[in-house]
Order: C-alpha cells, then structure tokens, then sequence
C-alpha cells in the first residue's frame, strides 16, 4: 500500500505522520502526560539545546517503544572501516583508483554495513573534528538489522544500483545521480537490488549546510525546495529472532539486541530529518566571458569549519554545462592547492581525463600535490576551435574537498588492489613550448 512520498525543502520545520494513524502527533505540545494512540514521545538533538535558533537541530519522534529496549551493546566487527590514519606511511603522490570491484554474491554476501571500506581521512571522532571517505560495495539487503552512526553525518553518493533506504523518519528511494545525508544518530536500514556501488562522506562535529551565496544573490546553486524528506511510516513488528541495532561510536562497530523493529516512529515533527537531493536540479553558474570562476561555484553542501571560510568538507560536483568562455584554456587548469581534493565519477568521461578516471573509481590529490589535465586534453584544448560547446554531456563527477590533510588506509593504497600505479604517466607525455623568440 506504501507509495514513497516526500516533503519539500532543505532544514525546513517538517510535521508528518503515517496516514494509518490520524492525530499521532501531539497537538500544542511536545511531551504530553499520555500521548495518542499510546505512544512515547522522544527526542532527537542533533545540536546542543543551547545552539543559536538558526544552527538548533531537533526532532521529536513518536514511537511505538522507545529506542532504550534494547539488550547491552557488545563489540561487532569493522571489516574494513576504520578511523587509524597511521596504518601505512603518509603518501604526497597523486594517487588514483580503478573501479572498485563488487564481490558476486555466491563468493561473498555484503550487506551495506559489511561493504563499508574507508579509503581516506583525517582527524578523529571523539574530538568532533575531522571526516572520512568511504566505498560501499554491496550485493545483499539489510536483513533485521540497522545502523546508526553515533560520531557523524554520512553523506551518501551512489554510483552502482539504487538504494532504498529505511529510516526513522520513512523511506527514501536514493539512485545514481542523486545524493543522500543520513544525520548523526539516525536509524537506518539499506535495500538493495543486486550489485551496488557508492561514496560517502563522513564529517564528524558538523552538519552539511547550503554554501552562502554572496553576489549570486539569492537563487542559485542548489535550491533548497529540490532536498526532499520522507514521510512518516512505521511498522509494529516483532521480530524474535533477534533485531541488530549497529552503532558507529568513536570509529568502533557495536552491536545490540532488541526483539522488536526499529522503524516503530508513527508520526514525528522538527527540522532534524535525514532527506535527498538529484543532482540534475543543480542551478550551474559558470564564466560567460573569459577565465574560470573558481570551482566553489559547483558547491551543492559544505560542512563548515571554526575558521570563517574555510571548510571542513565541501561536495562539490561537476555536471553537464556550456563553455563559451573566449580566449581561455577551457578544462580546468594545472593546480596546486591548501585543500585536499578527492573526487569520484558518478557515469561518463571527465573532461579533464578522459581515459583511466572511470566511473566507480576515485581519485586523490593531497594538499600542494600538484594536479591538472592530462597530456592529451592539454593538447587538444590548447588548439580548439573557440566556440559555445556543451561540457560533460552525460558525465557526472563530483568531488569531496576538506581543509584536512587526508591520510590513505592500508586498504586503500595495498588491501584493494586497486590503486593505478601508472597514474603519474598521464602527465609524462607533456612538453615545452617555450620560445623566446615567439611572443
């Protein structure tokens, strides 16, 4: 009977509940003495109660039972996820991933949290201070069990293979080309349907925010009626066999037991929700004369730092746009940067490396490691005709950018197999056109 439905908005103050229980929610107040239909009240704080108004997170959950019933948590084993930046030593190089494999099913069963691997961070959890990238590989459902993540927010990028996600707050239908913020503490639950791929970004002690717009004005980028919410929706189901109720605290896996779903909320209000974006719906502003605007123009969220400015983590993405700048070297140009810059390719070729970048592959490159187009791309673009032509027509890459220097794990640099160790060569083929008879 359940159709996905979603609410409008980006932070806005959201009221739902499940259309099977008309009046669930509390009328003129939070926490009444007896709730309707027999309810517990709970909140969810996703800030300190004393945050400014516009920075305060929270929402109240009404639930069939509370999610304290639960038996102690015992540890649970990581796998691949991990927070120790000092597995192996520091590596400067430019560093680039093939496509990272997904075991068949018959060789080896991962779920969503058994697929997690971390490939990069910096900082640590229990300081609140620092993020993580991941790669999820899965090929099996989440079967009686959850995850919530008690050290941050998962920003979740798929690449391979739709994700229906359950939460607390509903369900969300997340699929390539769209994104998904799962917030600190939030129970939720993944659906797949065969082979699945993806990128998440963890920030730790902050939330992902709209960028500020400055001159833009006050349209642009990514419009916040385009993040969607779910709607309430519950189920009142016991399970005896045993619920798994899996948290991430202080970059450990803990797990614990309850005999009932954790989906039981049947109606909830506040503006703390989990929600989703499609990456289409991105408002591109791009040069229309000459040069190149910076690339904080392609901004869909940022997690901000203490330091005004500066960010924690962007997500950044580059999608399908006209170039028409005159007099310009068009792909974006040699670089060297106090970022950190990892980036990911969603479908199609990048501009800037149109072979060896491939979609459910990543790349790296570390603060002042020098970076920029390929020896092929700067030939042809040096040389091209200059006129209005259609850039990354069906491509979608993004990018996870961080004022942290990120540390590679074990796994990413040895355990995958997957690093391109002839990555350097791509720069090897370009040479001097210095002449200094020729102005």
């Amino acid at each position: 009977w359940f159709i996905l439905q979603y609410m409008s908005g980006f932070g806005n103050e959201h009221v739902s509940e499940d259309p099977r229980c008309p009046g669930a929610l509390p009328e003129g107040q939070n926490n009444p003495q007896v709730c309707p239909y027999g309810l517990y009240a709970e909140q969810l704080s996703g800030s300190a109660f004393t945050c400014p108004r516009p920075t305060n997170k929270r929402s109240w959950l009404y639930r069939i039972l509370p999610s304290v019933c639960h038996k102690p948590f015992k540890p649970f084993g990581e796998g691949h996820l991990t927070h120790n930046w000092d597995e192996v030593e520091p590596d400067p190089n430019q560093l680039r991933w093939k496509p990272f494999e997904i075991p068949k099913v018959p060789q080896n069963k991962l779920d969503f949290v058994s697929g997690l691997h971390t490939l990069c961070g910096a900082g640590e959890p229990r300081g609140r201070n620092g993020i993580a990238v991941h790669i999820f590989i899965c090929n099996t459902s989440m079967l009686d069990r959850c995850l919530y993540n008690s050290d941050g927010d998962f920003l979740i990028v798929p690449q391979q293979g739709k994700l229906l996600i359950t939460t607390e707050f509903g369900k969300m239908l997340v699929e390539p080309n769209e994104i998904c913020v799962i917030q600190q503490g939030m129970r939720f639950s993944v659906e797949v349907f065969g082979e699945t791929r993806g990128y998440i970004l963890e920030v730790y002690g902050a939330h992902f925010e709209l960028p500020d717009l400055g001159p833009i004005g006050a349209n642009g980028l990514a419009n916040p009626r385009d993040f969607l919410v779910p709607v309430a929706w519950y189920e009142d189901r016991q399970v005896p066999g045993g619920y798994t109720v899996i948290s991430k605290y202080q970059g450990k896996l803990f797990a614990a037991q309850q005999d009932f779903s954790p989906f039981n909320v049947v109606a909830w209000h506040g503006n703390y929700t989990p929600y989703k974006y499609h990456l289409e719906n991105f408002m591109v502003i791009n040069s229309v004369a000459f040069d190149h605007a910076d690339p904080s123009i392609f901004t869909v969220l940022t997690a901000k730092s203490t330091r005004p400015g500066v960010a924690l983590a962007d997500f950044v993405i580059f999608p399908p746009r006209w170039g028409v700048a005159n007099n310009t070297f068009r792909p974006p140009y040699y670089h060297r940067n106090c970022m950190s810059e990892f980036m990911g390719l969603i479908k199609g070729h990048y501009e800037a490396k149109e072979e060896g970048f491939q979609p459910g592959g990543a790349s790296l490159h570390s603060m002042m490691t020098p970076h920029g187009p390929d020896a092929d791309c700067f030939e042809k673009a040096s040389k091209a005709k200059l006129e209005p032509e259609r850039v990354a027509e069906g491509t979608m890459a993004f990018m996870f950018e961080s004022s942290l220097s990120l540390a590679v794990t074990k796994w990413g640099l040895h355990t995958s197999n997957r690093l391109d160790k002839n990555y350097y060569k791509c720069w090897e083929p370009l040479k001097s056109h210095f002449n200094p008879k020729c102005k």
